[in-house]
């Protein structure tokens, strides 16, 4: 780790690279983060190319009509999001060290902040210059309402006690894996037939969505090889790597199954209602900055579902 009178130089790559990689990753394009960049895509290839020389790693996979991360480039852009937004937040505080502005402090799971949230965070500014979101990455609930944080965005079944909790955003579970996984120990025509595994899980006091899921399904998973993972991130990672089967979140993953990087392991065994995303609040009043975070997730949850379910009648009428 360095300290404070050490250089950091040798190890920071051109700063005009992050900006462009950040951009490129969240919107996984060349041409839109080109035209939010205002250059052009020939520029924006050469500013990614020029990090990748710097990092001696690949941070993208080039598809014909398409771009993904590679997993060195999904774990860089995570802590290079971070760091941006910790620069933005102190660059907000000196320029606006003479106005008035509210800091909201949103605790959440670290997946659901990368893979859904991050994305959208530049629609709620436009909406609220006036509001400095602090995200603050957790498995736990915070305190909220003790300082530990303003609102929490959680994930299950919504039993929390001495909070307020609504479900604002629904989620939709199927098992998922990686095509190569599939093509080698696949098909598999029903639940029943996952029993080889090995069932990739984020350590939990419960395993709720696969509980929920066999019991839809009507599959005993009790004696199913699992491999236990800190958080869904790695889950995640590990199913696109091929090393099991994973409870696909659709919510989060949706960028994951468009590319084709997951696949559903068992066709047609989507499960849907009573899981999902809840904000979470003190009982009592909330301040005008909580308000309108709530509002504006709720709508941005709304329209998210909306295409969601567009892209699923469409690839229906296919």
């Amino acid at each position: 780790m360095h300290r404070f009178n050490e250089p950091l130089t040798q190890d920071l790559p051109p700063l005009l690279t992050l900006r462009v990689f950040e951009s490129v990753a969240r919107h996984l394009s060349f041409v839109r983060a080109g035209s939010e960049l205002a250059v052009t895509q020939s520029a924006v290839s050469h500013q990614i190319h020029k990090l990748e020389q710097h990092l001696r790693a690949p941070l993208f996979v080039r598809h014909a009509r398409n771009i993904e991360l590679t997993p060195e480039g999904r774990r860089y852009y995570v802590k290079v999001r971070q760091a941006l937004e910790w620069i933005a937040e102190a660059t907000r505080e000196v320029r606006g060290s003479g106005r008035s502005g509210a800091r909201l402090r949103v605790s959440l799971l670290s997946s659901f902040g990368t893979h859904w949230l991050a994305p959208r965070l530049a629609d709620f500014s436009a909406e609220n210059p006036d509001i400095h979101l602090q995200l603050l990455p957790s498995i736990e609930l915070a305190n909220l309402g003790a300082g530990g944080a303003d609102v929490a965005i959680r994930y299950g079944e919504g039993h929390w006690p001495n909070v307020t909790a609504s479900m604002f955003m629904p989620e939709r579970l199927s098992p998922v894996c990686s095509p190569a996984y599939l093509e080698e120990h696949g098909p598999f025509a029903n639940a029943s037939a996952l029993c080889r595994g090995p069932l990739l899980m984020s350590y939990a006091h419960r395993h709720f969505e696969w509980e929920t899921w066999s019991a839809r399904f009507g599959a005993d998973l009790s004696g199913i090889p699992k491999i236990m993972l800190h958080d869904y991130n790695i889950v995640l990672e590990a199913a696109v790597a091929g090393q099991g089967i994973a409870m696909g979140r659709h919510r989060l993953i949706e960028r994951r199954l468009a590319a084709g990087a997951l696949v559903e392991a068992v066709p047609g065994a989507t499960c849907e209602g009573g899981i999902g995303y809840w904000l979470v609040t003190a009982e009592g009043p909330g301040d005008v900055a909580t308000g309108r975070f709530v509002d504006w997730i709720r709508r941005a949850a709304m329209t998210a579902e909306h295409r969601a379910g567009a892209a699923v009648t469409d690839e229906r009428i296919r």
